[in-house]
């Protein structure tokens, strides 16, 4: 057992301003999100909005990544208390929650990851996070190691960006590009004209805020102009984007 604090790496380099470049997990399988951890991405978000994960399967892919030196971040489906609880209790540091609107949004996400009185999350004695009750600096350190990641995927959040930027607790602010472009009215067009100056706008008032930003950008014009715009974390691809065209190519090489 061990007394001593412990920090947050990710959570430190990320508020350093250091460029982190990420990727996404979303085949829901330990073995290919150990080989993503082989990379040396500096972050892998383990997806449970919109991939087939819950704590059965996410406990397995933690397990995968506990030698690699890519952080594991967790998207829950939706800014739910209990939810982010359990993802806290198996061993998750980083949240990333989708589908922010606004300030109370925002904060209710903080308060979520923080035990009483700063935060409402439910205490237990033991956890996969606090190594089941063998380290006892846990309940004294945590508060201070969860990063929280918001994303802004709506108008009403780009309009509320200053708000929700401002948010203690708040470590980044991260664009979700598939639903704002949708909601702008650009479905399936996240790098359309009209949607890159809103882009461009949140990452500005993220920075206003001394808050890094973020974003996935699986095109390679799109991650680099975003890198340029003065996003720091940036998730280039996934799991699933490079087993599908790789898995193409290969085939297509020889029955083409």
């Amino acid at each position: 057992m061990s007394n001593t604090a412990w920090r947050n790496e990710f959570r430190h380099r990320l508020l350093a301003g250091e460029t982190l470049i990420g990727s996404w997990c979303a085949l829901a399988n330990p073995l290919s999100t150990e080989v993503l951890g082989l990379a040396g991405f500096d972050w892998l978000v383990l997806d449970g909005e919109h991939a087939p994960n819950d704590i059965t399967t996410f406990v397995p892919q933690l397990m995968a990544l506990k030698g690699s030196n890519s952080a594991p971040v967790v998207r829950p489906p939706c800014n739910e208390p209990v939810i982010i609880k359990r993802l806290l209790d198996i061993g998750f540091n980083n949240i990333l929650v989708p589908f922010v609107e606004n300030e109370d949004e925002a904060r209710r996400a903080v308060a979520s990851t923080r035990y009483p009185p700063a935060g409402i999350r439910g205490v237990s004695v033991s956890h996969r996070s606090n190594m089941y009750g063998t380290m006892p600096a846990y309940n004294s350190t945590i508060n201070d190691n969860i990063t929280v990641l918001v994303q802004i995927e709506t108008q009403q959040a780009v309009d509320n960006i200053n708000a929700i930027a401002a948010v203690e607790g708040v470590d980044g602010i991260f664009v979700g590009p598939g639903d704002l472009s949708a909601a702008l009215g650009y479905l399936g067009q996240p790098a359309h004209p009209a949607v890159l100056p809103v882009i461009k706008h949140i990452f500005e008032r993220a920075k206003a805020a001394n808050k890094p930003s973020g974003i996935l950008a699986p095109v390679e014009a799109d991650a680099r102009r975003y890198l340029e715009w003065g996003a720091t974390f940036v998730a280039v691809g996934s799991d699933l984007g490079v087993f599908r065209s790789a898995t193409q190519a290969l085939c297509d090489k020889f029955k083409t």
